[in-house]
C-alpha cells in the first residue's frame, strides 16, 4: 500500500467480499460474551446474590442471544462448506421425538404446548446435519405460537419423507422474535442448500405458520392405506372402529338419519346437528373423528368452520354427502382433499369412505 503523505488509499476493499468473515467474528463475539456472562450469572446464583427466578430471567435472553450467535456460526460453516456430511439411513421419527424430548423442558418454560404424529420412514441424510436441520425449524416456528404441531410422515406423490410443523398463535400477537427471514429461517434455508434433496416451502398468515420439507432421499416408506382392507367385509375393521366417534352437518333429516343408521352398521357412534353454529357448539363438548358435512350448507360458512377446527388438531377428515344420488369419490392425499358420497349411495358407500378416511390418519 503507498503510504506517502497526500496518497490515495486504492479501491480494493469490499464489504461485498468479507460479509463471511464480518459474520463469522460477530457471531464468535457474542458467543463468547453471553458464555461468560451466563458463568457470571450462575456465579451470583451459587452466592446466593439472586434468587432462582432472578436467576431464570437473567438466563432465557441470555440463552436466546446466544441461540442467535451459534445459529450465525452455523450458518457460516455450512454457506462456507465446513461441514463434513456423512450420508447414513435416520430414522426421521426417532431423530425427530429425540430433539423434541431434548428440548422438552424449554416448551415447558416458555408455555408452549407442543403436539406431534410421528410415522417411521427412512432417509439417507448426515445425523448432526439433520439433528441442526429439525432444531432450526422448531426454532424458526416457535416464535409465530404456542401452539405446535409437528408431523412425520411419507408424502403421497412423489413418496419422500414429509415434515410438517405448524405453529398457532390463537389471535395472540406472535413474539417480538416472529421474522419471517429470522436468523434461524435463514440457516433451515442454508442447511436445505447444502444438505441437498431437501425441498422446503412455508406459509404465513395471521393465525401462525406452516412449514414443510420434502427429504428426496427417503429410503423406505410406511404402507399406511395400502394395508388397510376396504373390501365389503368390514368386519376387521369393528375393534378399531369401537371408539370412533362422528359428528353430522345437515339440515336435511333425512340426510341425518341415513348417516346415522350407515355408520350404526359398522358399529360408529354419532350425533347430528343442522348448521356450523350447532357444530362449534358439540365440538367443545366432545371432538369428533371425523365429520361428515351436506354439501348444501358447504358453502354457507364452512372454510372458516375448518380453519377454526384445524386449530385445534393437525389434520381432519371430512366426508361429504353431494346431491349426485350415484357418486362415490375417495379423496385424494391433499391437505383440503375430501371425500364424496351421493344423497342416494349413502348406506352403500358412506362405510367405506368413512374408514377410508380414518384409514389415513393412523
Amino acid at each position: 500500500m503507498n503510504s506517502k503523505p497526500g496518497a490515495r488509499e486504492p479501491e480494493a476493499w469490499s464489504l461485498d467480499e468479507h460479509w463471511p468473515a464480518l459474520l463469522s467474528s460477530v457471531a464468535d463475539q457474542v458467543t463468547e460474551g453471553v458464555s461468560a456472562l451466563q458463568n457470571t450469572i450462575d456465579l451470583l446464583l451459587s452466592k446466593g446474590s439472586i434468587s432462582k427466578q432472578e436467576h431464570r430471567a437473567l438466563s432465557i435472553p441470555a440463552e436466546r442471544i446466544k441461540q442467535s450467535g451459534v445459529s450465525a456460526q452455523q450458518i457460516h460453516r455450512f454457506y462456507g462448506g465446513r461441514i463434513r456430511q456423512s450420508h447414513e439411513k435416520i430414522g426421521m421419527a426417532d431423530l425427530v421425538e429425540g430433539v423434541l424430548q431434548e428440548r422438552k423442558k424449554e416448551f415447558a418454560v416458555l408455555g408452549i404446548e407442543m403436539r406431534r404424529k410421528l410415522k417411521p420412514v427412512e432417509v439417507l441424510i448426515d445425523p448432526t446435519v439433520a439433528h441442526t436441520f429439525v432444531n432450526a425449524v422448531l426454532d424458526w416456528a416457535m416464535a409465530f405460537g404456542s401452539r405446535m404441531d409437528v408431523r412425520m410422515d411419507i408424502n403421497a406423490w412423489p413418496q419422500h419423507a414429509r415434515l410438517q410443523v405448524r405453529a398457532s398463535n390463537d389471535g395472540v400477537p406472535p413474539s417480538s422474535n416472529a421474522t419471517t427471514d429470522s436468523l434461524s429461517w435463514m440457516l433451515v434455508r442454508q442447511i436445505a442448500l447444502a444438505a441437498g434433496g431437501i425441498e422446503i416451502e412455508r406459509l404465513v398468515t395471521d393465525e401462525g405458520v406452516s412449514f414443510t420439507a420434502l427429504f428426496n432421499r427417503t429410503v423406505q416408506a410406511v404402507d399406511g392405506i395400502s394395508a388397510v382392507d376396504l373390501s365389503d367385509d368390514h368386519s376387521s375393521m369393528f375393534k378399531s372402529l369401537s371408539g370412533v366417534y362422528v359428528l353430522t352437518i345437515s339440515p336435511t333429516l333425512q340426510i341425518r338419519a341415513d348417516v346415522r343408521d350407515a355408520l350404526r352398521e359398522i358399529g360408529i357412534s354419532s350425533d347430528s346437528v343442522v348448521d356450523f353454529r350447532q357444530a362449534r357448539e358439540a365440538i367443545v363438548s366432545r371432538m369428533p373423528n371425523l365429520i361428515v358435512v351436506d354439501s348444501a350448507i358447504k358453502d354457507s360458512g364452512f372454510d372458516q368452520f375448518r380453519r377454526e377446527l384445524l386449530r385445534e388438531v393437525f389434520e381432519f377428515p371430512f366426508v361429504e354427502i353431494s346431491p349426485d344420488d350415484s357418486s362415490f369419490d375417495m379423496s385424494g392425499f391433499g391437505e383440503f382433499s375430501m371425500a364424496k358420497v351421493g344423497r342416494g349411495n349413502i348406506r352403500e358407500a358412506l362405510g367405506t369412505a368413512v374408514m377410508f378416511e380414518l384409514a389415513k390418519m393412523m
